[in-house]
């Protein structure tokens, strides 16, 4: 947030931005991820050029900025997302917003599940007991609320949506989209386009642990830890529902 509204960009080979931001954040997160979690292979997007792939039954996703278009625009609509992936699945999730201070955080586990939701001052300490609310996903299968992305939603995503019933239609940026779903103010997210491991793990986790799910378009499992494609991501749905991934709907 130091950097917030006074920094510029720089493009990637990509062609995405990069900031200064982006590789501060990247440093204080994988640091004390590294003392916490010691040993477990930390995959980050400022770092993935020299990431060497391993035993990967267990490890860590993060995106220190998630949403660069969204920061630089100042709409604060960017996100960090951190994640612990087991077998392919994340399995713990923390999505923050520091712009409009809020956070969530979701973990799954054999026989249970918790998705939350709370505010914090960018800063201060986590809040407890009562300043954290435990979040859930719909289960309506209809008069459905879709959530679509700010900077990148095509042609593809309108022909999804319009087989569906759809009767509105919101937009955000970066990781939001999973945690609007997971705290019930949407019911489903398609994404044709191209994203990375580490911009959808964490949110991923999020919708699990509150309920919901995130799929092929074909309703097959959407996986992690895909070292032989670069860690890239094919087309996925994020939604309140299996019932809402209908393979009929696939472009």
């Amino acid at each position: 947030m130091e950097h917030y509204g006074a920094c510029g960009s720089r493009s990637k080979a990509d062609g995405s931005p990069i900031t200064i931001a982006d590789q501060a954040a990247d440093d204080i997160i994988c640091e004390g991820l590294a003392r916490l979690l010691p040993g477990v292979p930390i995959l980050s997007e400022e770092s993935a050029d020299s990431f060497v792939p391993r035993e990967m039954e267990t490890f860590i996703l993060v995106d220190p900025l998630d949403g660069t278009k969204e920061f630089l625009s100042c709409n604060g609509e960017f996100t960090v997302n951190i994640a612990i992936v087991v077998m392919g699945i994340p399995v713990t999730g923390v999505v923050l917003a520091p712009a409009i201070g809020r956070v969530w955080m979701g973990r799954v586990w054999h026989g249970g599940s918790q998705a939350e939701c709370m505010n914090l001052v960018p800063g201060g300490p986590a809040a407890q007991g009562s300043h954290r609310r435990t979040i859930s996903v719909n289960d309506r299968v209809a008069g459905l609320t879709a959530i679509a992305s700010r900077s990148h939603r095509d042609a593809q995503t309108d022909a999804y949506l319009g087989r569906l019933p759809v009767t509105d239609v919101r937009s955000a940026g970066s990781s939001l989209k999973f945690c609007l779903i997971a705290e019930g103010a949407a019911d489903i997210y398609p994404r044709f386009g191209p994203t990375m491991e580490w911009d959808t793990a964490a949110g991923h986790a999020v919708v699990l642990a509150a309920g919901g799910v995130v799929l092929k378009p074909d309703g097959q499992p959407f996986l992690y830890a895909k070292a032989d494609q670069d860690f890239r991501n094919g087309p996925f749905i994020a939604a309140s529902s299996a019932v809402l991934v209908d393979p009929r709907c696939a472009a």
